[in-house]
């Protein structure tokens, strides 16, 4: 993808989950999610502390060292959808800045290209988005362009998430699975 299709799925992959973030019930976030260690709360704070690093990595050249546990615990507060429309709208300004996407980043595994970093972080959008989706009952079916976006980015180190002990083991989709469904089954969701 060139970087105007970078930034334009990833402004699309933050505005689906946030759509999705908004439409949580107050009874709802601390159901569960296909992330069994974590609630809806949970993983809106998940994503949410993903988007405040964004800024600090990209715009100021923060290492991870840097940042620290500037943001682990609960970054929801009172309004966990206002909290996540802030980091949000931050992470989407911080990718846009000129010249961002050349920029080089130092991620948990090493300095990797600023535009590598936003692919994945829609990729994880993405996902997420689902999880969110049948956490709260919403539908579950995505954009195919996010779909196909996401599988493409992921499709290569699958292998290697599922190797990380981070995601489940992968599921074997149906024949004639469309990109969503085996873009789930690659990371062990069971659509």
């Amino acid at each position: 993808m060139n970087h105007d299709e970078i930034l334009r799925t990833h402004g699309e992959a933050l505005a689906l989950f946030g759509m999705r973030v908004h439409a949580v019930r107050d009874d709802q976030w601390d159901g569960p999610t296909p992330c069994t260690a974590w609630s809806v709360r949970d993983l809106v704070n998940h994503l949410t502390a993903e988007q405040l690093w964004v800024p600090r990595l990209v715009r100021d050249g923060a290492t991870i060292a840097d940042v620290g546990t500037d943001y682990d615990g609960d970054v929801l507060g009172e309004d966990p959808a206002a909290a996540w429309d802030r980091a949000a709208v931050a992470a989407v300004a911080a990718f846009s800045e000129r010249g961002a996407l050349n920029r080089t980043v130092q991620l948990s595994y090493g300095s990797g290209p600023a535009d590598a970093y936003c692919t994945q972080m829609m990729a994880d959008a993405v996902v997420h988005a689902w999880d969110l989706s049948r956490a709260i009952g919403a539908d579950e079916r995505l954009p195919g362009p996010l779909a196909r976006a996401a599988l493409r980015e992921v499709e290569p180190y699958a292998a290697e998430l599922n190797a990380s002990g981070l995601f489940a083991a992968a599921v074997e989709p149906p024949a004639g699975a469309d990109e969503l469904t085996r873009l789930l089954c690659l990371l062990g969701r069971r659509p």
